[in-house]
């Protein structure tokens, strides 16, 4: 790790520590030749996963690609930061979870809507709207409708 205020390549860890998601680590660091001290993040990262598009073509996993989608449809939406990489980190999760190194994008924009709809009902709507591709108003009062129903079905009691 280079030294971001000298460029030293020797640095040494000072201190680590669960960062407040709780799906990375902050290392404290300092530079072994100006004595700098800065801070760095490790994520986990989703390898060897490739996407089958839906016109069979193929590419390789892109944690931004999916970050941007995310943060379109969460646009002016009251999420924190930390709750925006939680749910990402869930989801990446999820994706790891189907033990293949091959998914189709149907099966990421599935994984996506189910933690959109129980992250945020607008969110959702909005992810399902350009992923279901909804030819008219028709499709979209019909999903809306869907989401609401199961918000309002009365919760089973624990007995």
């Amino acid at each position: 790790m280079k030294c971001p205020a000298c460029g030293h390549s020797d640095t040494k860890v000072v201190d680590s520590r669960v960062a407040t998601d709780g799906f990375s680590i902050r290392r404290r660091r300092e530079c072994l030749k100006c004595n700098f001290r800065f801070s760095t993040y490790e994520e986990m990262e989703i390898l060897n996963l490739t996407i089958v598009k839906r016109d069979g073509s193929k590419e390789s996993y892109s944690r931004d690609k999916l970050t941007r989608g995310l943060k379109k449809s969460l646009e002016k939406r009251p999420i924190t930061e930390d709750d925006f990489k939680k749910l990402v980190n869930r989801i990446e999760r999820d994706l790891q979870l189907l033990r293949k190194s091959e998914i189709t994008s149907k099966q990421i924009g599935l994984v996506v809507m189910k933690h959109l709809r129980r992250t945020d009902p607008v969110a959702y709507i909005r992810y399902a709207s350009v992923y279901e591709s909804f030819k008219d108003a028709q499709t979209f009062h019909r999903e809306l409708n869907k989401l609401l129903k199961k918000r309002k079905s009365p919760k089973k009691a624990v007995v």
